[in-house]
């Protein structure tokens, strides 16, 4: 019997650890899959991306598959790149758990 991922993914969810081990690496994840996302809606490969940014299509590979992290400056030159703009926000968290002063 096949299992899909999301079943999976979500018994294994029920771990504690392992639980917010996932969730301490979900902006990472989201940022790599944005830029990939961004890229192939633009209709543009690593290597055109690279010509229109400057940046080393092997730095576009590694920040694509999250071996490197990109500076803030690095995600604006590759939405530049793609025509587009970047925008960070930052959102409300239910589990939070501080005081407000």
């Amino acid at each position: 019997m096949s299992v899909k991922f999301d079943d999976f993914l979500q018994e294994q969810l029920q771990d504690p650890e392992l639980k917010k081990e996932y969730e301490a690496f979900q902006p990472e994840h989201a940022i790599i899959q944005a830029i990939i996302n961004a890229r192939q809606q633009s209709g543009l490969t690593q290597k055109e991306l690279s010509e229109r940014t400057g940046i080393a299509q092997g730095d576009i590979s590694k920040l694509e598959r999250g071996s490197a992290n990109p500076s803030i400056r690095t995600l604006q030159r590759l939405a530049a790149g793609m025509g587009m703009r970047l925008r960070l926000e930052f959102i409300p968290d239910a589990t939070a758990t501080f005081v407000k002063k």
